[in-house]
């Protein structure tokens, strides 16, 4: 017994290890397309957002614009790339029909979804700190919270990872990949707060803002760089560990079903 349970476990770590090695070779091998945008974009930002129209603005919660802004961008680009690269991967794993490969293999459906989402994370978590960097060129930050901080950046990476893959298990065309980045994610990062406070809407946009997950995490993230938050703590906390739960849950579900794989 003990024998079988150890050749189980290391035939699914093995697996495990060869997808989260495929995911990240996969975008570091192109490192100009994954990792040299999001830098240039950020400077972008910086630029225009943080110095031409920041010193207009003055401070925003008691620090300048530029600080203000700066960890909303850095989440923003763990976002989208987290989302993107398991959304893309595990499509394209669909389309040129090596998921067979996969469905066939003694592997558990857990450990997929785990290669793939750590591969996510993986890639969230670089650009992240590539973002990072970019911005100690423009703005001076001192974590205020390092447990936060980075709870935060894991645990939406995370998030983000799982609602790529349940989008590539729906998705039947590469077009079906980018509606939810372009029609749902990004207009949500934007009204998430971060170029401005929620505090300065109105108190109906105030109540609206609320219902926006995005808002939490970028609020919490905040306060874990520079100790200025709109929302409470705990509840951006329970909200995005409810969120990876149920998305874990589905996303198991939708493996063990052979939705949009084995049709």
């Amino acid at each position: 017994m003990n024998n079988y349970l150890w050749i189980w476990l290391m035939n699914n770590f093995v697996a495990f290890r060869t997808i989260l090695i495929k995911e990240i070779r996969r975008f570091t091998r192109i490192w100009p397309q994954t990792l040299l945008p999001p830098a240039i974009t950020t400077s972008l930002y910086f630029m225009i957002f943080g110095r031409l129209i920041g010193e207009r603005i003055g401070n925003i919660s008691g620090v300048s614009y530029m600080d203000y802004i700066v960890p909303g961008i850095i989440l923003m680009s763990v976002i989208s790339h987290s989302y993107a690269n398991v959304v893309s991967s595990f499509y394209s794993t669909k389309f040129q029909r090596h998921i067979e490969e996969l469905l066939v293999a003694p592997v558990s459906n857990w450990v997929i979804l785990a290669g793939y989402v750590c591969g996510g994370v993986a890639r969230g978590l670089l650009v992240g700190a590539v973002v990072t960097g970019i911005s100690m060129l423009f703005a001076d930050i001192s974590v205020h919270n390092l447990a936060v901080t980075l709870a935060v950046y894991f645990l939406t990476a995370t998030l983000f990872a799982l609602a790529g893959f349940i989008n590539a298990v729906f998705a039947d065309s590469f077009d079906d990949i980018s509606i939810i980045p372009n029609f749902v994610l990004t207009p949500l990062s934007y009204l998430g707060g971060i170029f401005y406070s929620v505090s300065m809407l109105p108190d109906v946009w105030q109540t609206i803002s609320l219902a926006n997950p995005i808002l939490y995490m970028i609020n919490a993230f905040r306060y874990g760089l520079i100790g200025v938050t709109d929302v409470e703590i705990e509840i951006a906390f329970l909200m995005t560990s409810g969120f990876i739960v149920f998305l874990t849950g589905l996303s198991l579900l939708l493996l063990h079903k052979g939705v949009g794989i084995k049709n």
